[in-house]
């Protein structure tokens, strides 16, 4: 079976409420979808979506990336040499790692499909169900109470916690919150927006006023390892690197210098699932836990996802709320959501029939 044809398909799907980190604020899906036709008319899909404060991507750069670059270097190959083809995605642009995970998401799914079996056993996995966490905003302090209260009704246990917008503020908000759910797991995400001996100084705050947080996630810059490393040894609140880490060797370098004590794994920060399963053998060997997130995706990347968290023990948490924070679902197939429970079927590849309304580009 050969790849003969690469597509791309514009896939909108508006979020319930505006979504709001202290880097951007979104009020709708819109991702390119990847189809990787064949030669035995088997189709494989994925799925980027532009994230440009985060992954330096936009609509336009991942298309002429993948029309100009990655789909040719695929197109006549066969889908049973795998290794070939990862190969051949992975050498055939610099960076551009949304786009890379898009079409090595679509390659796995005819890969699967071809032998038969749903993308999680053919990864080595047994279980088929997991339970994800539900991102609140970060706005102020009632209307996050609002939004607590609702996840609380519709059954989710572990909250994520958008902070950081603006830091004086970021105690009364949680205060806010942990009064609306004061059974439920709390994580809070500051995406970058502290300074480390702020961070350390904010989050001791917040523990003193038994807010009883599980983790922050990128309580400061990217870049900054040491500042990353200064709050980890410092804080009374476990630390989750995810911007920091995009590449294996970013992974690498924070568990080496114990500069997290989770890490976050995200197919579009590291490239696709090869890059994911290697993060998550080097978390293995040092004894580092790992979160499997998503950016604002539908059900194609996110049911990939999904996958690779029900194959890998190391990873123990879940932030996979992406189709559930959208209002309408265009995808038919793959992951079936129910509150927090993610549970996959039995079909092969990644198990998605159609998706409805796409614009296609090419």
């Amino acid at each position: 079976m050969k790849i003969t044809q690469v597509r791309l398909a514009l896939l909108t799907a508006p979020l319930r409420v505006p979504f709001r980190t202290a880097l951007r604020e979104v009020s709708k899906v819109e991702d390119i979808v990847v189809e990787l036709h064949t030669s035995e008319s088997i189709v494989g899909r994925g799925e980027a979506p532009p994230t440009a404060a985060v992954t330096g991507e936009t609509i336009g750069s991942i298309s002429s990336a993948i029309l100009e670059h990655i789909g040719p270097a695929l197109v006549g190959k066969n889908v049973e040499h795998l290794d070939n083809l990862l190969a051949a995605i992975d050498r055939s642009i610099v960076g551009n790692s949304s786009a890379k995970a898009a079409v090595e998401i679509a390659v796995w799914d005819l890969y699967a499909q071809s032998c038969g079996l749903p993308l999680y056993r053919l990864l080595g996995g047994g279980i088929n169900h997991l339970e994800t966490d539900i991102t609140i905003s970060v706005n102020d302090p009632e209307t996050m109470a609002k939004d607590t209260e609702d996840a609380v009704r519709k059954g989710y246990s572990t909250l994520k916690i958008k902070v950081g917008e603006n830091p004086s503020l970021d105690l009364e908000r949680l205060s806010a919150v942990r009064k609306a759910a004061p059974d439920a797991v709390i994580r809070i995400d500051a995406n970058q927006a502290w300074k480390p001996r702020q961070a350390v100084q904010i989050l001791e705050n917040m523990q003193a006023e038994g807010l009883n947080i599980e983790l922050v996630e990128q309580p400061v810059k990217a870049r900054d390892i040491e500042g990353l490393e200064f709050v980890t040894a410092n804080s009374p609140v476990p630390v989750m690197a995810d911007e920091s880490m995009f590449s294996p060797q970013d992974a690498l370098t924070v568990m080496q210098r114990h500069a997290a004590d989770f890490v976050n794994i995200k197919l579009m920060k590291c490239g696709g699932i090869s890059n994911a399963l290697r993060i998550a053998a080097a978390a293995e060997i040092y004894g580092v836990e790992c979160m499997i997130g998503c950016m604002l995706e539908a059900k194609v990347s996110v049911t990939a996802a999904v996958h690779l968290a029900c194959a890998k023990n190391i990873i123990t948490r879940v932030d996979l709320d992406g189709p559930a924070l959208c209002s309408a679902d265009p995808v038919a197939g793959g992951a079936i959501f129910s509150g927090k429970r993610i549970e996959l079927t039995e079909a092969s590849g990644l198990g998605i029939d159609g998706i409805s309304g796409l614009r296609y580009l090419n």
